[in-house]
């Protein structure tokens, strides 16, 4: 019985050997061989399995027909009882979902037209004022090709037209001004001489009559200021937005220049931006400035003061990237074109500013001082408005004491208190009396 069993057991093994050597041929004939060769592998083992069908496994200590017996337990079961499982068409299976191409349409949102990485993937633009500024530099520079140079020279014109008809109110504001300044002088003046005399009154009523004066023709010294006011906002966003994008770096701006300052990240190699942004800033003050001529007398120190202003930022600007002094440049040019546009008397009449007149010396109270004597006169009016300031301040102070604080004694005799009629202690009284007669007739003689 033992041996028998073993025999079986080897010739189980024998098979299950055979039919896997079967299946590595032929599928190393199929790799490799032939047709011919892969007929053969394929008919051979379909040989072997033919056998192996015919020739089943008989299993050990087999019960009767009909019976089946488990290895976890003795006891033999029929198969009738044994029970079934039905079987259960399932649906077919779905084929799997399409991934949605969300990798493409975020790469592909991460370029511009051109081929360069937007502004929104390197953390530029938004909605603040430098964004925006960096908005439509993207814009212009994608759209229609234009190189860095190029781009912020349009943006920087587009903007400056934007703000001329404020340059025409400032210029219509100047004429008057100058046409009426031998009148604001004396008036100004006046007006002076009462704050150094310290007499408040009299300033106060000419400062009212200055207010008037302006009123009726027109003049207010703050429209001259108008377009710096509002040129400020526009080139800081400039100036902040120009320079988040050289120092991020915008990889395109690094040949994105002109001539001899082809990348606009790194500051001028040769000083020149520098040293030309400075020089059409002195030419803009002296010829006049986008708001007005600064030739008034109260506006002569400001004069001084912007005429130091291109000196004072060389060293600063020799540092600054290549874009940003490209817009500055860009922005002074255009103002010496307004200037020299607005000299035109046909344009002058067609945005309907006056002509300005020339007064004689004569006419004008107040001469035309150099910077030092400007500079001085403008120290000692300084001096004597903060002695006025202290002067008042000193005088509410003694008035608060003396409100506060015991009475002074300014008096022989207390007022408060019943005056009584001195005794007279003199013994001759016919001496007094003539005394006093002849007191009254020598002060009559006077």
């Amino acid at each position: 019985m033992l041996a028998k069993r073993l025999q079986l057991w080897r010739s189980t093994q024998a098979v299950f050997t055979l039919n896997s050597t079967a299946t590595r041929t032929s599928i190393q004939m199929f790799s490799g061989g032939s047709n011919r060769d892969l007929h053969l592998s394929s008919s051979w083992t379909n040989q072997l399995n033919k056998r192996m069908i015919a020739a089943p496994l008989i299993p050990l200590n087999a019960p009767g027909p009909g019976i089946i017996r488990f290895a976890s337990s003795k006891k033999e079961i029929p198969v009738e009882s044994v029970p079934t499982k039905e079987l259960v068409d399932l649906p077919a299976i779905p084929d799997a979902p399409i991934a949605p191409p969300t990798e493409i349409s975020a790469i592909s949102s991460n370029f511009v037209g051109n081929g360069e990485p937007s502004f929104a993937s390197i953390g530029l633009g938004g909605w603040s004022p430098p964004g925006m500024v960096q908005n439509c530099m993207e814009f212009l520079h994608c759209t229609w090709d234009i190189p860095w140079w190029g781009t912020i020279a349009i943006g920087t014109l587009v903007v400056r037209t934007l703000i001329f008809p404020l340059v025409i109110l400032a210029q219509r504001n100047s004429a008057k001004m100058s046409n009426n300044m031998p009148q604001m002088q004396v008036l100004q003046l006046k007006m002076t001489e009462a704050r150094q005399s310290g007499n408040a009154i009299e300033s106060a009523r000419y400062a009212q009559e200055m207010m008037l004066f302006m009123r009726e023709k027109g003049v207010n010294p703050l429209k001259n200021m108008i377009v710096p006011l509002a040129q400020a906002p526009l080139f800081i966003s400039f100036f902040m937005g120009l320079r988040q994008m050289a120092n991020t770096p915008v990889e395109s701006m690094r040949d994105g220049g002109l001539f001899w300052f082809t990348d606009l990240t790194l500051a001028d190699p040769l000083y020149l931006l520098p040293v030309i942004t400075s020089a059409t800033l002195y030419l803009t003050i002296e010829l006049g400035t986008d708001s007005a001529r600064l030739s008034a007398a109260n506006m002569s120190t400001m004069k001084y003061v912007l005429r130091a202003l291109p000196i004072v930022i060389f060293p600063f600007t020799m540092n600054f990237p290549a874009a940003i002094l490209t817009y500055w440049a860009c922005s002074n040019f255009i103002s010496l074109g307004q200037v020299a546009l607005l000299r035109i008397p046909a344009v002058r009449d067609y945005f309907k500013i006056e002509k300005m007149l020339s007064h004689p010396p004569s006419a004008l109270i107040a001469k035309k001082k150099g910077f030092v004597g400007g500079m001085k006169e403008s120290w000692d009016n300084m001096k004597i408005t903060k002695e006025i300031e202290e002067r008042q301040q000193l005088d509410e102070i003694r008035f608060a004491k003396a409100g506060k604080g015991p009475l002074v004694k300014t008096y022989k005799y207390d007022p408060t208190k019943p005056h009584s009629t001195p005794v007279n202690t003199n013994p001759n009284p016919l001496k007094s009396e003539s005394q006093f007669t002849s007191n009254i007739k020598s002060t009559s003689k006077h």
